[in-house]
């Protein structure tokens, strides 16, 4: 994967539709979500026309206060999942990366004012459609050993959310890059609903 990666979302769209694009423009991965679904259950597309699924995301539990979002391939193969820290994510997000009950990797927020400051401004009439250019929430991405993989900041735009990935210097394995892109995506879907 060409760094820095964008993912992409319209602010007022219904169903949430999620672009990831690397560094060149190339879409990596897309997701529409359907809307007003009680569990959790996301599809991962290689194209906008949603013709060529790659991988499934699902909850384990209808309300997502510490639920645990199983990652698979299309042919039922468990890459791995993603779990929300429950009681600690209530102030900072923090989450999870497991791979058969063992944890490879936190991710977590920086600075939770900004993101509080983020969504309280976002729900002020015409103040809120430029909340995206003033305040940017940062999340990083550890590996178990405590070494940096990746950071997150959410980008100045209008009307959409754009957050960038930049990859730090900690080596990944292809398949550990893969479940970090696919639960980092995840996150931001979560995320995108907290504020």
């Amino acid at each position: 994967m060409s760094y820095p990666l964008t993912i992409r979302f319209k602010i007022l769209a219904i169903a949430r539709q999620i672009s990831v694009e690397d560094a060149t423009g190339q879409l990596l991965l897309y997701v529409k979500q359907k809307a007003f679904k009680l569990k959790e259950a996301v599809t991962v597309f290689a194209d906008r026309e949603q013709t060529r699924p790659l991988y499934e995301i699902n909850a384990d539990r209808v309300i997502d206060f510490n639920a645990a979002y199983r990652i698979t391939d299309m042919q039922g193969a468990e890459l791995g999942s993603i779990r929300q820290q429950g009681m600690r994510s209530i102030w900072r997000a923090r989450f999870d990366i497991v791979r058969n009950d063992q944890v490879l990797f936190q991710i977590s927020e920086e600075n939770p004012w900004t993101k509080m400051a983020d969504s309280f401004l976002g729900e002020i009439p015409v103040i809120g459609l430029l909340s995206g250019y003033l305040l940017h929430p940062r999340y990083l991405i550890t590996a178990a050993g405590g070494n940096p993989v990746i950071q997150i900041e959410k980008q100045p735009a209008f009307l959409e959310g754009v957050f960038r990935f930049e990859r730090l210097g900690t080596p990944l394995s292809p398949d550990d890059e893969r479940l970090v892109l696919l639960s980092s995506l995840m996150m931001v879907l979560l995320e995108r609903r907290r504020g």
